[in-house]
């Protein structure tokens, strides 16, 4: 696979390597052996993921921006595996030097990339196609009582989603989040 690093630290593009022909195409989504081999020395660490989940959403959706606290704090590696989609990781690690700062990666059902979001950064994505399944493996599972998240529309962030005000779809939870600067977690850089 092919691992780029973003602006960000913690945050990773990878490309699998797909192999086409007549039939179609095939390649591997995931391998933790090379995971291993080619992600964890970019990294610095070892991740084991634990969870998989799946959502589907049509046009206009945006969900997020997600996040578990500690001591239940996740890393996900996620795609798109139909549609388009803009994934979005926000560093909340505060005393980081891109606190508050944001990564924004176009993942299709094309073109097959992936996003690795390490622990301290909120996630979402905003579905840009008529709909989107979309997949994460998360190295943490779901624990409700850690269950966060901040404003997916806070101004300071400065994401843009892609998607006309007046056709975005969002949860009510996720509509009325706090914004970075008011959110109460704190996460070490």
């Amino acid at each position: 696979m092919n691992v780029i690093k973003t602006d960000i630290e913690g945050v990773l593009i990878l490309e699998p390597r797909v192999f086409g022909d007549a039939r179609g195409y095939f390649f591997e989504s995931f391998s933790q052996r090379d995971f291993d081999a080619e992600v964890v020395p970019v990294l610095g660490h070892p991740v084991r993921f634990v969870q998989d989940n799946e959502s589907k959403s049509r046009y206009g959706v945006i969900r997020g921006l997600h996040f578990q606290n500690p001591p239940f704090t996740q890393s996900k590696l996620v795609r798109c595996v139909r549609g388009t989609v803009l994934d979005v990781a926000v560093d909340i690690r505060k005393g980081s030097p891109t606190y508050g700062k944001h990564v924004a990666v176009e993942l299709t059902g094309e073109n097959h990339r992936q996003l690795f979001i390490d622990k301290g950064f909120a996630h979402g994505f905003a579905v840009l196609s008529e709909d989107a399944v979309f997949q994460y493996k998360c190295d943490e599972f779901y624990h409700p009582e850690a269950d966060s998240g901040i404003q997916l529309l806070d101004p300071a962030l400065g994401i843009d989603w892609r998607i006309p005000p007046d056709q975005a779809t969002m949860s009510e939870k996720d509509r009325n989040r706090a914004v970075l600067t008011d959110s109460p977690f704190v996460f070490a850089d």
